[in-house]
């Protein structure tokens, strides 16, 4: 389950940058911290927000390619690379979280799911078979 949540929380971030250059559940975070909403930023800032853009297209893709697909396939170096993927999400959840509480609350859930599956996978990754490409 929390697999799928990794594929389909990037995946999702992907598109909206695609259609409008922020996934929805920043934007209350984004108008926090800027002090104007998106459609203004957008209209006033074309050059930061695309910036911003930019920004989420390349935490989504990383959080898709480094931690999702190898880490399905059992390769022995995805597992270690989700802890520093961890210290990513941990200083998601104190920066965005702090400045709105669904992303605080969705957040919280990654920080500790995260860990708990790498542990519970242990024995997937480091017993018996090898399964590194």
């Amino acid at each position: 389950m929390l697999g799928a949540f990794y594929l389909f929380a990037p995946i999702t971030d992907l598109a909206a940058d695609a259609r409008v250059g922020l996934p929805s559940d920043h934007v209350s975070a984004f108008q926090s911290i800027a002090g104007v909403d998106w459609a203004s930023a957008r209209q006033s800032s074309p050059g930061i927000t695309q910036y911003v853009t930019l920004l989420e297209i390349a935490y989504a893709a990383h959080e898709l390619v480094i931690v999702a697909i190898p880490f399905r396939r059992g390769a022995r170096w995805a597992w270690w690379s989700c802890w520093p993927v961890m210290l990513a999400n941990l200083a998601y959840t104190l920066t965005f979280g702090g400045h709105d509480p669904t992303i605080l609350k969705q957040s919280l859930v990654a920080d500790v799911a995260l860990p708990l599956l790498l542990l519970i996978q242990i024995p997937s990754f480091f017993g018996g078979r090898r399964r590194e490409p």
